[in-house]
């Protein structure tokens, strides 16, 4: 099995078995946005208690690889200090442009991968939704 093969496995697996899909409840913080270009939407919900982020959910409707990266995020968030899901972020956004980024810093697991999908440019704005909505999370709740 290709390097690819197993790749497009673990995007489709959390395509079909999305992992904290459902609402946290109207208390969450939430963030909702859409991609115009293609018709996703997500609305991210997460409960952050002393800068932790105690818990994180996502409802949407997309592509298998809008609703994959929800997934994926909200998995590898969940506990982290905001500041550092944010670097998490940071660094998710450099390996879509295609940059090469240092994985010793920040495990990436399952979002490895995503890093395909850089060679498509139409589809970025697909894996990044999700990170969008946690940084839009971050400016609504200063």
């Amino acid at each position: 099995m290709s390097l690819d093969d197993l790749y497009r496995r673990v995007i489709m697996d959390h395509y079909q078995k999305p992992r904290n899909h459902g609402s946290l409840g109207e208390d969450a913080l939430s963030v909702e946005l859409n991609n115009p270009t293609c018709g996703d939407r997500i609305t991210l919900q997460m409960r952050v208690e002393n800068d932790i982020i105690e818990d994180a959910k996502f409802i949407g409707d997309g592509c298998s690889i809008s609703l994959a990266s929800a997934s994926m995020m909200t998995e590898a968030v969940k506990g982290m200090r905001v500041e550092e899901a944010l670097h998490l972020s940071e660094l998710f956004s450099q390996m879509m442009q295609g940059e090469d980024i240092d994985v010793d810093e920040f495990p990436l697991e399952d979002i490895e991968a995503l890093q395909g999908v850089c060679k498509f440019p139409a589809r970025i704005k697909c894996a990044t939704l999700a990170w969008k909505a946690l940084e839009r999370a971050r400016q609504t709740n200063r």
